[in-house]
């Protein structure tokens, strides 16, 4: 049952009665039993079921909540945005539903030699029987020849590296992609948001001629109030921040990864980077100090045909992304790369800072893809990114990773793993739990293996009885399920470490 809010009245309804668009409160204690967002209140949300954040998070009016997650302390008010599948829980429930019934190339393996395998113990049923006449031994290879540890090797482990996954708020599509993981030997990385928090900030105001900075910043502001783009979030938040009253925009169009077009105030406004501007027959004046936007990254302005300003936006470098790298590489990672719309000289200082093998500035959606299949040529690539933006380039690797996908469509259609929240340490223990289960799915096939193969020597020699035959035949059963239990464990380290970081 939900708080249902009709009319100011409040009722209880079905969840399964609620449209979108319905007003409900949830208090303390109680789970949001929707996708929704924050009307009114305030209240500290748990949604570890969700991202694997080991802290709850404050939300507020604007923010968004998610179905499964608990609500802690406040009383808050919600409209509801995405009702049943669709909502963010939906998605996860089938994305962990489909990576485990889906197999493992390993998987398949067993299953074209399985075939062979049951005929072939029928036939040494067969000469055993021809041979001895002793109905016992025929019994006693027949039950310690059941492939029961062998046939769960691998879907034990998958299982529970899925688990551990998702405690993790790493959500895996197919467990294909699971054991590809462990085979990846070079990593491409987005740089905004992901490498970097996303969150540009303005930090130059640059006008030409006669227009002033307050004139330059409100007409950016205007165009790109349309966006989500994290360049346009930082110039309307500005704009904001200097209580400036935005002009309405008509006729909003958007080149992603490349800049905005609009209609605003009866001129026709185009904010986006120099190189864009540049093919739209626009350029910077001849005397332009290119110096000036060393390490920022750069958006121009242009005004009825001709550029008026520059804004410089600088952004952070994640405090965990040096970290993540290195434990890439010593996970056995050989090429580390990041591709990048920003400006060479943003993107060489964040290449210089966090040692990375090389590195492509001012890259169009399409130069990301062409530089992922080039690549591609050398390695198993995994392409790192943001999931909307990058979503060709997700595609086009590998394995795709999108980073900060809950809630976003884009992001879990676009890529083989999706991470509930932006901690890049996520993406080394992922390579590391790829590895782990690929090394405990063989070392449950040997287990299994050497069950049968011990039982029949045993049987030679006059050693084995039926009954002996199907205790070892639970013990290996036992050993394999335990052993790939081992899995669900993984990654605790990294909780902890997160829990006394804050």
């Amino acid at each position: 049952m939900v708080h249902l809010v009709k009319g100011g009245a409040e009722q209880d309804a079905d969840v399964l009665s609620l449209a979108l668009g319905d007003v409900i409160r949830v208090r303390p204690g109680e789970n949001f039993p929707v996708d929704a967002v924050v009307l009114s209140g305030e209240t500290i949300v748990n949604q570890a079921s969700i991202t694997g954040e080991s802290m709850p998070v404050d939300k507020g009016v604007g923010d968004d909540v998610y179905a499964g997650t608990q609500n802690l302390t406040g009383l808050v008010e919600l409209k509801v945005t995405r009702l049943g599948e669709d909502t963010t829980l939906g998605k996860v429930k089938n994305m962990i539903m489909q990576a485990e019934t889906s197999r493992t190339p390993i998987v398949r393996i067993i299953d074209r030699y399985s075939g062979y395998y049951t005929p072939t113990i029928l036939m040494l049923a067969g000469i055993t029987w021809w041979f001895t006449g002793d109905i016992s031994r025929v019994i006693t290879l027949l039950v310690i020849s059941c492939p029961g540890a062998i046939m769960l090797a691998s879907p034990t482990a998958i299982v529970a590296a899925v688990a551990a996954a998702a405690r993790l708020g790493i959500f895996i599509k197919d467990v294909s992609h699971l054991e590809l993981a462990a085979r990846v030997r070079a990593f491409v990385f987005d740089k905004t948001g992901t490498l970097t928090d996303g969150l540009l900030s303005v930090v130059k105001l640059t006008p030409f001629g006669e227009v002033t900075p307050a004139e330059l910043l409100k007409l950016a502001a205007s165009a790109e109030a349309n966006s989500n783009h994290p360049t346009a979030v930082a110039l309307v938040k500005l704009a904001n921040e200097a209580q400036l009253t935005l002009f309405p925009v008509e006729n909003f169009t958007e080149s992603h990864g490349k800049g905005v077009s609009a209609a605003v105030d009866g001129h026709l406004c185009q904010i986006g980077r120099p190189a864009w501007l540049g093919e739209q027959g626009l350029s910077l004046p001849a005397d332009f100090d290119h110096t000036a936007t060393d390490g920022l990254s750069v958006v121009c302005v242009a005004r009825d045909g001709a550029i008026i300003g520059w804004i410089g936006l600088s952004d952070k470098i994640r405090k965990e992304a040096g970290q993540a790298l290195t434990d890439l590489r010593s996970l056995g990672i050989r090429h580390v790369a990041m591709v990048t719309g920003d400006r060479e000289s943003v993107a060489e200082k964040v290449a210089d800072v966090l040692d990375i093998d090389e590195f492509r500035s001012e890259c169009l959606p399409e130069a990301k893809v062409e530089y992922v299949e080039n690549a591609k040529k050398s390695y198993r690539v995994a392409v790192v990114g943001d999931g909307v933006n990058d979503a060709p380039a997700l595609a086009e690797g590998d394995l795709g990773i999108a980073m900060g996908a809950i809630g976003s469509d884009i992001a879990i259609n676009s890529a083989s793993v999706a991470l509930m929240t932006n901690d890049l340490r996520r993406i080394p223990m992922l390579i590391h739990l790829s590895q782990k289960s690929r090394m405990v799915i063989y070392q449950n096939l040997c287990i299994g293996i050497l069950f049968v193969f011990g039982g029949m020597v045993l049987l030679v020699f006059g050693k084995m009885t039926p009954i002996g035959a199907a205790v070892l035949y639970t013990v290996s059963t036992l050993v394999v399920i335990f052993n790939s239990a081992r899995l669900v464990r993984t990654g605790e380290e990294l909780t902890l470490e997160e829990n006394r970081g804050k």
